[in-house]
């Protein structure tokens, strides 16, 4: 027989509050015209991209972080101090150690919360999230603070045609707590590692020096779209599977925002019924990576699009290649 004592934890975990950042520099699609031979037309008919934000030297991963995390714990009426654990996703912190995480809990005041970074790509808030209500009902935190943060304006190639104008900074928030009945379904999960070619840095840290170019993002577009295309509106089928919700119980659909056509197809064949809200905040802020899906969360909600108490269904995917999706309800 096992000498150790069972855990203690929540029944149930869900999203409590949520909060983002966005840089305050607004960068229209004229600005990345001027190094790629392209189109304002172009860029909108093949991404739905209108505008993004790029941050400054103040707004570093931490600071985007330390603002967005504030309004979460705000909404969520606790004080930092109850927060148990910080999960920060990022691939743009450019420190390999300490995490940043660790900065970011002890600027908010928590009170030495565990904090560590996670790098999961555009799956990234969905991993998050999935540990955090792990962390609850296990009992190790009572409330955890899931960060999504990115400066992709730092690993964007101004000259790549392909690339240039998909990605923006910002960083989005939320917190997850105690709950009497589920608010988090179970995750939908995996990663697709030989297809990693697809999503890549162009050189490693290690051979930056040689290369005499600084880092970049790139992918094969048409290889990523077809995949995100056919294959993740079957992992976000099996997320409501999981949850025993269907197409017609959802009231919100929030994607990872990389590319609205995606998006587009991802409605189409789930046959989501028209009454369901669908989050387009690529429109105005550009592909963010793990900050994606909390920042249009909280987009919806302050603009009244998406209500508190609303079923949603959630799915990041990126790098690596990796997804996660889930059900949630929103705070």
């Amino acid at each position: 027989m096992s000498k150790i004592k069972p855990s203690k934890g929540a029944p149930y975990a869900r999203i409590l509050g949520v909060g983002g950042y966005r840089p305050t520099r607004v960068v229209p699609n004229e600005v990345i015209l001027e190094t790629i031979d392209s189109s304002d037309e172009w860029i909108r008919s093949r991404s739905g991209i209108q505008t993004r934000h790029w941050a400054n030297d103040e707004e570093t991963v931490a600071a985007m972080s330390i603002e967005a995390s504030g309004k979460a714990i705000a909404d969520a009426g606790i004080s930092a101090e109850q927060i148990g654990g910080v999960i920060v996703s990022t691939v743009s912190h450019f420190k390999q150690t300490p995490a940043v995480a660790t900065e970011i809990a002890d600027k908010l005041g928590t009170n030495k919360a565990a904090a560590f970074d996670i790098s999961a790509g555009c799956a990234g808030f969905g991993y998050g999230l999935t540990l955090a209500k792990g962390m609850i009902v296990e009992g190790s935190a009572e409330y955890v603070l899931v960060i999504g943060v990115e400066r992709l304006s730092d690993l964007t190639d101004l000259e790549d045609r392909a690339t240039a104008f998909l990605f923006g900074d910002g960083a989005g928030a939320v917190v997850v707590g105690p709950s009497a009945e589920p608010g988090i379904g179970p995750t939908v999960w995996g990663s697709e590692g030989d297809k990693s070619e697809t999503i890549k840095q162009t050189v490693p840290w290690t051979e930056y020096d040689s290369s005499g170019k600084f880092p970049a993002i790139t992918q094969e577009g048409q290889a990523v779209f077809r995949w995100a295309v056919f294959e993740m509106a079957k992992v976000a089928q099996q997320a409501l599977d999981a949850a025993g919700i269907s197409p017609s119980d959802l009231d919100v659909f929030i994607p990872h925002q990389a590319n609205e056509r995606i998006i587009d197809s991802m409605v189409k064949t789930l046959k989501l019924p028209e009454h369901v809200t669908v989050a387009r905040d690529v429109r105005t802020t550009g592909n963010t990576s793990a900050a994606s899906i909390p920042l249009a969360m909280e987009r919806l909600l302050a603009t009244g699009e998406a209500k508190s108490g609303d079923t949603a269904l959630v799915i990041g995917f990126g790098a690596g290649l990796v997804y996660a999706a889930t059900v949630v309800t929103l705070p």
